[in-house]
């Protein structure tokens, strides 16, 4: 997972087109609509690409918000996007990372992530998210994270994926993260095929 690929992936291709869009994040604002959140916490999108979630969240009046993605072409049409709804792309911190590799000066009270864990197969990349992930929370922070089903695609966007049940997240995060909440959501493509999704919170220990 190279920020060349997603930068291409991005390049070639239109919101309308990619697999990945939502044109409103339902799922994600049902889920956050359930922390106790205020205004002025911290949230954290890691992998945002060009999702409307920071859209929303500005709509919903949060101040404090981050946008994490490997790609900086997705975070230029993202701040583009938002100049052109009179929204001050400036209130978003702007990270230009590869997760794997980042070292957060932060914590947050949420963070979300609907992009990135599946796309990490290796034992040793997931251990390393979940070392950034422990660094960038405290207790009582929430998590939300979602991937692909056992029931999911196997790829996407020419890149093998880690497919996962509420079960094995759980697993993998219970020694630290109290489980919460999953669900199983299919998301429909603009082409109208189907993938998926496992979709499970979590609060911090």
């Amino acid at each position: 997972m190279t920020s060349a690929h997603w930068n291409a992936a991005y390049n070639s291709t239109e919101f309308e087109t990619r697999s990945w869009s939502q044109n409103l994040p339902t799922e994600s604002l049902q889920f956050i609509s359930k922390f106790p959140l205020s205004s002025n916490d911290p949230i954290i999108d890691v992998g945002g690409g060009t999702s409307e979630l920071v859209d929303e969240l500005i709509e919903m009046r949060f101040t404090d918000l981050s946008v994490l993605d490997i790609s900086s072409e997705a975070l230029q049409e993202v701040r583009t996007r938002l100049l052109s709804k009179s929204k001050d792309p400036q209130v978003v911190h702007w990270i230009c990372e590869d997760l794997t590799q980042w070292k957060p000066q932060r914590t947050y009270a949420l963070w979300h992530d609907r992009a990135v864990f599946h796309f990490l197969t290796s034992r040793r990349d997931q251990n390393k998210y979940k070392e950034v992930l422990l660094n960038s929370t405290i207790s009582g922070s929430y998590v939300l994270i979602a991937t692909f089903s056992p029931n999911g695609p196997a790829s996407c966007s020419r890149l093998p994926v880690t497919r996962w049940s509420a079960e094995d997240l759980n697993v993998f995060l219970a020694d630290e993260f109290m489980f919460l909440e999953d669900a199983q959501i299919t998301h429909n493509t603009p082409w109208g095929s189907t993938q998926d999704f496992t979709w499970a919170s979590f609060k911090r220990r």
